[in-house]
């Protein structure tokens, strides 16, 4: 399927492709914005501006953005990273235009309104508050501060009832015009529709927003130190989450960390860690590890969830797969195994249509490209064993990892 990209001379890109077996058409704006360009004091502000995107633009007030799309049997949705903002639908192909038109209403044309900031401040506690009494959540974000203390990386994409609480409708007007640059968004469009009516439902407004390039330049992430908490909270069994830095998005390694990832701990039945805790031992209903690439860094972690009693025997295990990998090579069945399965799980991932889009959109902003994915399958493919090793033996090792355990009060 052919891919189309176009560069505004504002610096805005359009990217297209064109999925003739369905009714659907998925688009969304790409924003290279996220919680690590907030201010300290401004902590939560770019998860607040996605909500409130949807709370009135110049011509349209909250019910008429909602209603717009989901009259239509079409989605209107949003979120919020450590470096994007996304604002994306849905929609039968017929109704495109809308779906554009609309999604660059709430973008660019927010205003913001005072009342609507109060109520939605405390949909956002509210928000803040589940996600405190879900512990599984909140032991990921109390990692990340661990992991990348002092650092923007760091802080909680919700932000914190303090700076949650002071928000005014200044705030975003400032936020936005210093952080947007316009040479950082992409508009995506993936389904049944030509790259000419997709430029014609689009273009016109796009071409409308004038340059704008910032002098913000993102802080690095470099200093970091291992560290070990143990936390008494309300629930019924110990918590444990591992974490440690790890390669950026253009680290040439990240694809084998990514394979690495998968053998240990990765979404399958068959990972090492299941097969060891779960299967084997009975000692976890869950385990899995995860590696996320910034533009800087990248963040590799394990979580699961034990009785008290099976805490450190079941430390023991995980330390004693990782182990495995840092000191024995995986055979030839093992590793051609583990790439077709990764690369089964890719293939797969590619017929998700609306996670594809944005996938577009932010490869675009991150790597200025879109690579086809054989040439991410030859790259998984050509990972030899040896490679495999060298990165375990570098993101296992001991002494670099970080500990955070939550055990029952």
């Amino acid at each position: 399927m052919q891919l189309n990209i176009k560069e505004l001379s504002n610096g805005i890109r359009i990217v297209h492709q064109q999925v003739t077996h369905t009714r659907v058409v998925h688009c969304g704006f790409v924003l290279n914005i996220g919680s690590r360009d907030e201010d300290k004091e401004l902590e939560g502000l770019a998860h607040f501006w996605e909500h409130m995107a949807f709370k009135g633009t110049h011509k349209r007030k909250t019910f008429h953005i909602i209603n717009r799309l989901e009259s239509l049997g079409g989605e209107l949705n949003a979120y919020t990273t450590k470096e994007k903002v996304c604002f994306y639908a849905s929609i039968l192909k017929e109704h495109y235009n809308k779906a554009a038109e609309l999604l660059f209403d709430i973008t660019f044309n927010s205003t913001f309104p005072a009342k609507q900031i109060e109520k939605e401040r405390q949909v956002i506690l509210e928000e803040m508050a589940m996600y405190r009494d879900s512990p599984d959540d909140s032991i990921q974000d109390e990692l990340d501060e661990l992991v990348f203390e002092n650092h923007a990386l760091g802080r909680n994409i919700l932000g914190t009832e303090d700076t949650v609480s002071r928000f005014s409708q200044q705030d975003f007007f400032e936020f936005i015009s210093s952080r947007l640059d316009t040479s950082e968004i992409v508009f995506s469009i993936v389904g049944n529709i030509t790259f000419e009516k997709a430029l014609k439902g689009i273009e016109g407004a796009l071409n409308e927003i004038k340059p704008k390039h910032t002098l913000y330049v993102r802080s690095g992430f470099h200093d970091y130190h291992p560290k070990r908490k143990t936390v008494k909270r309300d629930v019924t069994q110990s918590l444990c989450a591992i974490g440690r830095p790890a390669y950026s998005l253009h680290d040439p390694n990240r694809f084998k960390l990514y394979l690495l990832n998968n053998i240990l701990g990765g979404p399958t039945m068959n990972s090492r860690l299941n097969l060891s805790l779960r299967e084997n031992h009975g000692y976890v209903y869950s385990i899995e590890s995860s590696y996320q690439a910034f533009s800087d860094t990248g963040f590799f972690g394990i979580f699961f969830g034990t009785e008290e009693k099976t805490l450190k025997k079941s430390l023991t295990i995980v330390h004693r797969e990782m182990e495995k990998l840092r000191n024995k090579k995986l055979g030839y069945i093992q590793l051609h195994m583990a790439k077709e399965q990764a690369i089964g799980q890719m293939a797969m991932a590619e017929e998700n249509y609306a996670a594809l889009m944005l996938v577009y959109g932010k490869s675009l902003i991150d790597h200025g490209k879109i690579d086809p994915l054989d040439l991410i399958f030859e790259k998984i493919r050509s990972t030899t064993a040896e490679e495999i090793q060298e990165i375990a033996q570098d993101i296992f090792s001991p002494e670099q990892l970080s500990y955070l355990i939550y055990t029952p009060n």
